[in-house]
């Protein structure tokens, strides 16, 4: 059996879309399990949609996700150049052998002819029904169209759809599927420029790449006619790769693929990383930069249509390499749940060490101005880290350990407040003041000492001590809270707050 090699062929037009991402993911599973080669290849051959920066914001996603290439235009191989419009040269002669076994034609009609025929033709398509209307060498004849050749008469050159034949092809995840050729309509294949279009280029490059197996989106099942003919015409079936079809990423309401719009209208990313548009500067956020680690987001991803046939959700890149297959993957699609997306962020922050947050949290604190000591940090790293979401909730989750409340929440605590309690948080000051080892089982065997003497129970004032230390009712228990604090910021916490009450009486 041929060396599995897999290929992701994007388009450098705008930010990667989390399906895009996906289908990336499913490429490199299946490639690495097979001891395989992954290959990204930039299939830039219309230049009116080329983005300048996209092609490097596509490598610095996949680089984030931990999915790297064996081949591509940064890495190299031995199947360059990696850049559709770097291989111009080498489509013209695949059209031209087209055209002459009569399976292609030149098509001459201007711009604005098609334009006009679009007008007075609602849903026109250039096909089997209409072709023998338009300009092109199948009306006009040899001679003519050899005439207008040599005068460089601009033409692209199109596929000639067959009329009433069914192909049929094996997809890996839908079975066999079969079309009526004559529904689709003639594909321009070489475009004026010489430019190929991606009907042609992607037939052409996976064979000259050496490609087995094709993964891509549904929406690309339309054209799979147009593709399995091109491989019969020019290069025989038997050298198809094998293809499986993924099922679209839906939005989470409604039907349909999602989208941009669907993100920005319900509040989440749909890019892998940010994006700033080179022509508006318009940015889009991205899920790394939200706050989402890359095990995560291609642990969800992986689970948008697939699952390994058991009640197991978290996956590592090594486990998803050795569990993946393509028989599991689903034929419908599958709803994006933004807030399960965050179930499994939050699941893979709590997997990471306090090593793992050490970064997020410098840069954090950074930003806020803050120049925290390392073990400082690293003991508060471990009180917050897993009530964090998102990584950037860090700050959020923690900023009480290295400011002072700027206000306390005191209406929580005002209604229930009386002297017995005023009494006894004074005397909790002074046994704190006493104490000779500040950690938090000495501090809570203390305070509930004190609460039996004073005859008080927990929620008397359990909460006022809470809201002392952190201004709010959050953050993680309040004795480890206090032991991290230390003694000195305790005490003067408790009592910055108690003036407080005693002011509002």
């Amino acid at each position: 059996m041929s060396t599995v090699r897999v290929r992701f062929a994007p388009s450098p037009t705008g930010g990667l879309h989390l399906g895009g991402v996906r289908t990336v993911l499913y490429n490199y599973l299946f490639a690495r399990q097979h001891g395989g080669q992954f290959i990204l290849r930039i299939e830039d051959t219309d230049q009116t949609r080329f983005v300048p920066g996209a092609e490097q914001y596509i490598q610095d996603c996949l680089a984030w996700c931990g999915l790297i290439p064996d081949e591509s235009p940064a890495h190299g191989g031995n199947y360059g150049p990696y850049r559709q419009s770097e291989r111009k040269a080498i489509y013209l002669p695949y059209a031209q052998q087209l055209v002459a076994a009569g399976q292609a034609y030149y098509a001459f009609d201007t711009p604005e002819e098609l334009e006009a025929k679009r007008k007075a033709v609602p849903n026109f398509q250039y096909s089997h029904a209409t072709r023998m209307e338009m300009n092109n060498s199948l009306r006009l004849g040899e001679a003519v169209t050899k005439e207008l050749l040599e005068k460089n008469t601009p033409h692209v050159i199109r596929i000639k759809m067959p009329e009433n034949e069914t192909v049929t092809f094996t997809d890996m995840i839908r079975g066999e599927v079969s079309f009526n050729a004559s529904q689709s309509d003639d594909k321009v294949l070489l475009k004026a420029d010489q430019m190929p279009t991606y009907h042609l280029a992607v037939v052409v490059d996976d064979f000259l790449m050496k490609i087995t197996h094709a993964f891509r989106g549904e929406e690309w099942l339309p054209s799979a006619p147009v593709h399995v003919l091109l491989w019969k015409y020019l290069f025989g079936l038997d050298k198809m790769p094998q293809w499986a079809h993924l099922p679209l990423i839906l939005k989470p309401d409604g039907n349909g693929k999602l989208s941009k719009r669907d993100g920005d209208r319900l509040g989440f990313p749909v890019f892998a990383m940010n994006w700033t548009d080179p022509k508006t500067g318009e940015q889009t956020k991205g899920f790394k930069e939200m706050g989402f680690l890359p095990a995560a987001f291609t642990n969800l991803l992986a689970m948008l249509g697939w699952n390994d046939g058991t009640e197991q959700e978290l996956f590592s890149l090594e486990e998803l390499v050795q569990k993946f297959s393509m028989e599991r993957v689903h034929k419908g699609g599958a709803k994006f749940d933004f807030e399960k997306a965050k179930w499994y962020n939050h699941e893979w922050i709590k997997r990471l060490g306090v090593e793992g947050m050490r970064q997020v949290a410098a840069s954090q604190l950074q930003e806020h101005g803050i120049a925290a000591e390392a073990d400082y940090t690293n003991k508060v790293i471990a009180l917050v880290k897993d009530r964090c979401t998102l990584l950037t909730d860090f700050w959020q989750e923690s900023k009480f350990f290295f400011e002072t409340p700027a206000q306390y929440d005191l209406p929580s605590v005002q209604p229930k407040w009386n002297d017995k309690k005023q009494q006894f948080f004074v005397e909790i000051i002074r046994q704190f003041e006493l104490m000779q080892f500040w950690n938090a089982t000495d501090l809570e065997k203390e305070f509930k000492e004190m609460m039996a003497v004073h005859e008080l129970k927990p929620g008397d004032v359990l909460l006022p001590l809470r809201v002392m230390l952190v201004g709010g009712k959050s953050g993680p228990a309040v004795f480890d809270i206090a032991a991290v604090l230390g003694k000195e910021e305790t005490i003067a916490r408790i009592k910055a707050m108690m003036k407080l009450l005693q002011l509002q009486k």
